[in-house]
């Protein structure tokens, strides 16, 4: 997949059946001069026409919308723009239609509940390769991949990932795990905010990974739950 140069405005293709909504995101989304809305649609067969002669560097999909829904017209989405970054911004917080969007190629699901900035922010991000997943969700993320994997036998612990994390590093994996945001888990902790969130870039590092959603698998993997 090409990426957009950081200098050209994202070009996003909005998809919700609430006209009112599409309007007010438009509005708010415009705010960022490097986010351009250059379409909208109601539903899923429109915006499958639309994607395709548009092309976007994204699409921003409700999964609630007539006839069919965002996660299941998402590989029709792929198919129209395969260059396209699907993200899902929705009001379910259902871990199964997370864990379905994340099979059918969305590299995002969102929460319409967050604030606009966080969405500016989450949408330059996934453009340049990482995913974003509502911190809210990652719980949930988390249970469902438990329910699916299967079993396996426990094996030897690869240097240095996990065993390279300080014993609070580690308190602060398990809270990610658990689906806790940052100010969660200082105050369970009992440290500021601000040393939460310098532990997780740590984390991210020692790890080797790029999101919250991949750490909490490594923990439920390692067993740390």
């Amino acid at each position: 997949m090409t990426l957009p140069d950081r200098d050209t405005p994202i070009r996003i293709l909005l998809v919700d059946d609430h006209t009112l909504f599409r309007r007010g995101l438009s509005a708010l989304l415009s705010r960022d001069p490097m986010l351009q809305i250059v379409g909208d649609a109601g539903d899923a067969g429109e915006a499958q026409r639309r994607a395709q002669v548009l092309q976007p560097d994204v699409i921003l999909l409700d999964n609630h919308l007539p006839g069919v829904n965002g996660v299941d017209a998402l590989p029709a989405l792929r198919e129209a723009a395969p260059q396209a970054r699907l993200i899902l911004l929705t009001i379910s917080e259902d871990g199964e239609d997370l864990a379905a969007a994340l099979r059918n190629g969305a590299c995002g699901y969102l929460l319409k509940t967050m604030e606009g900035e966080a969405l500016s922010r989450a949408i330059h991000r996934a453009v340049h390769g990482e995913p974003v997943v509502a911190d809210e969700m990652t719980g949930k993320l988390v249970e469902v991949y438990r329910r699916v994997a299967a079993p396996a036998p426990p094996v030897a612990e690869p240097a240095p990932r996990i065993s390279a994390l300080s014993p609070r590093e580690t308190d602060i994996l398990r809270g990610i795990a658990r689906g806790d945001s940052n100010k969660a888990i200082a105050r369970d902790l009992g440290i500021a905010e601000t040393t939460v969130k310098i532990h997780v870039q740590h984390i991210l590092r020692k790890l080797g990974v790029s999101s919250r959603v991949q750490v909490a698998v490594i923990a439920v993997e390692r067993g740390l739950l």
